[in-house]
């Protein structure tokens, strides 16, 4: 019998989910530096499966002002994929880019927004290409979307498109170190319960 909520996994299945985050995120920081043509590294992400108000304590304000990509997963794996990407990264990628060291969220220009958006579109399909090759299981998807918007707000978009199916998030954070600094990065993988038993079962520790 396949998973009826995130909570159902055990631990070795977790161990599994975990190992997946590592490896997406490894190919995704990878694609990043790449692109910026500088090196991008990561320390060992933590995978955390969270109601709504717990990640909002664990991210902290709110109201902070972010810009978040999403991306939708069709295929063997449905759901959700969300890049939050906070001022300090936003300011470290578009000074590279566009030598302009300090920006106004709110009031980013088109080519600044498209820039973000290719980020944040590359990092996730890093990470879900990676998925893919490592459980054989097929995933799609959708256009990438970029909303400029505080944190809760952002944040309650899984929430309200697969409340059916769960009311938890899985979050893959960690500090990219970029330039000698530490800039906060998430990455937010929302699978339906039954793509998600999918996949544990692809990597052999399915129920």
């Amino acid at each position: 019998m396949g998973l009826k909520h995130y909570d159902d996994m055990n631990l070795l299945q977790r161990d599994a989910v975990r190992e997946v985050g590592n490896i997406g995120t490894a190919h995704a920081v990878t694609a990043l530096s790449q692109l910026l043509g500088e090196t991008v590294t990561m320390g060992v992400p933590d995978i955390h499966i969270l109601g709504y108000n717990e990640i909002i304590r664990r991210m902290g304000n709110p109201e902070e002002t972010v810009a978040g990509i999403m991306v939708h997963m069709s295929g063997e794996l449905k759901g959700m994929m969300l890049c939050i990407q906070r001022k300090a990264l936003i300011n470290a990628v578009l000074e590279r880019m566009f030598g302009e060291a300090e920006v106004e969220i709110p009031r980013l220009e088109e080519i600044q927004r498209s820039a973000l958006l290719e980020i944040g579109n590359i990092m996730i399909s890093s990470y879900i290409n990676a998925i893919s090759d490592l459980s054989g299981i097929t995933i799609e998807l959708s256009v990438p979307v970029l909303s400029v918007n505080m944190l809760g707000g952002i944040l309650s978009v899984p929430m309200v498109e697969l409340a059916y199916q769960t009311n938890k998030l899985m979050t893959i954070e960690g500090n990219l170190i970029y330039g000698g600094m530490k800039l906060e990065s998430n990455l937010f993988m929302v699978p339906e319960v039954e793509g998600l038993s999918c996949l544990l079962d692809r990597m052999g520790v399915g129920n």
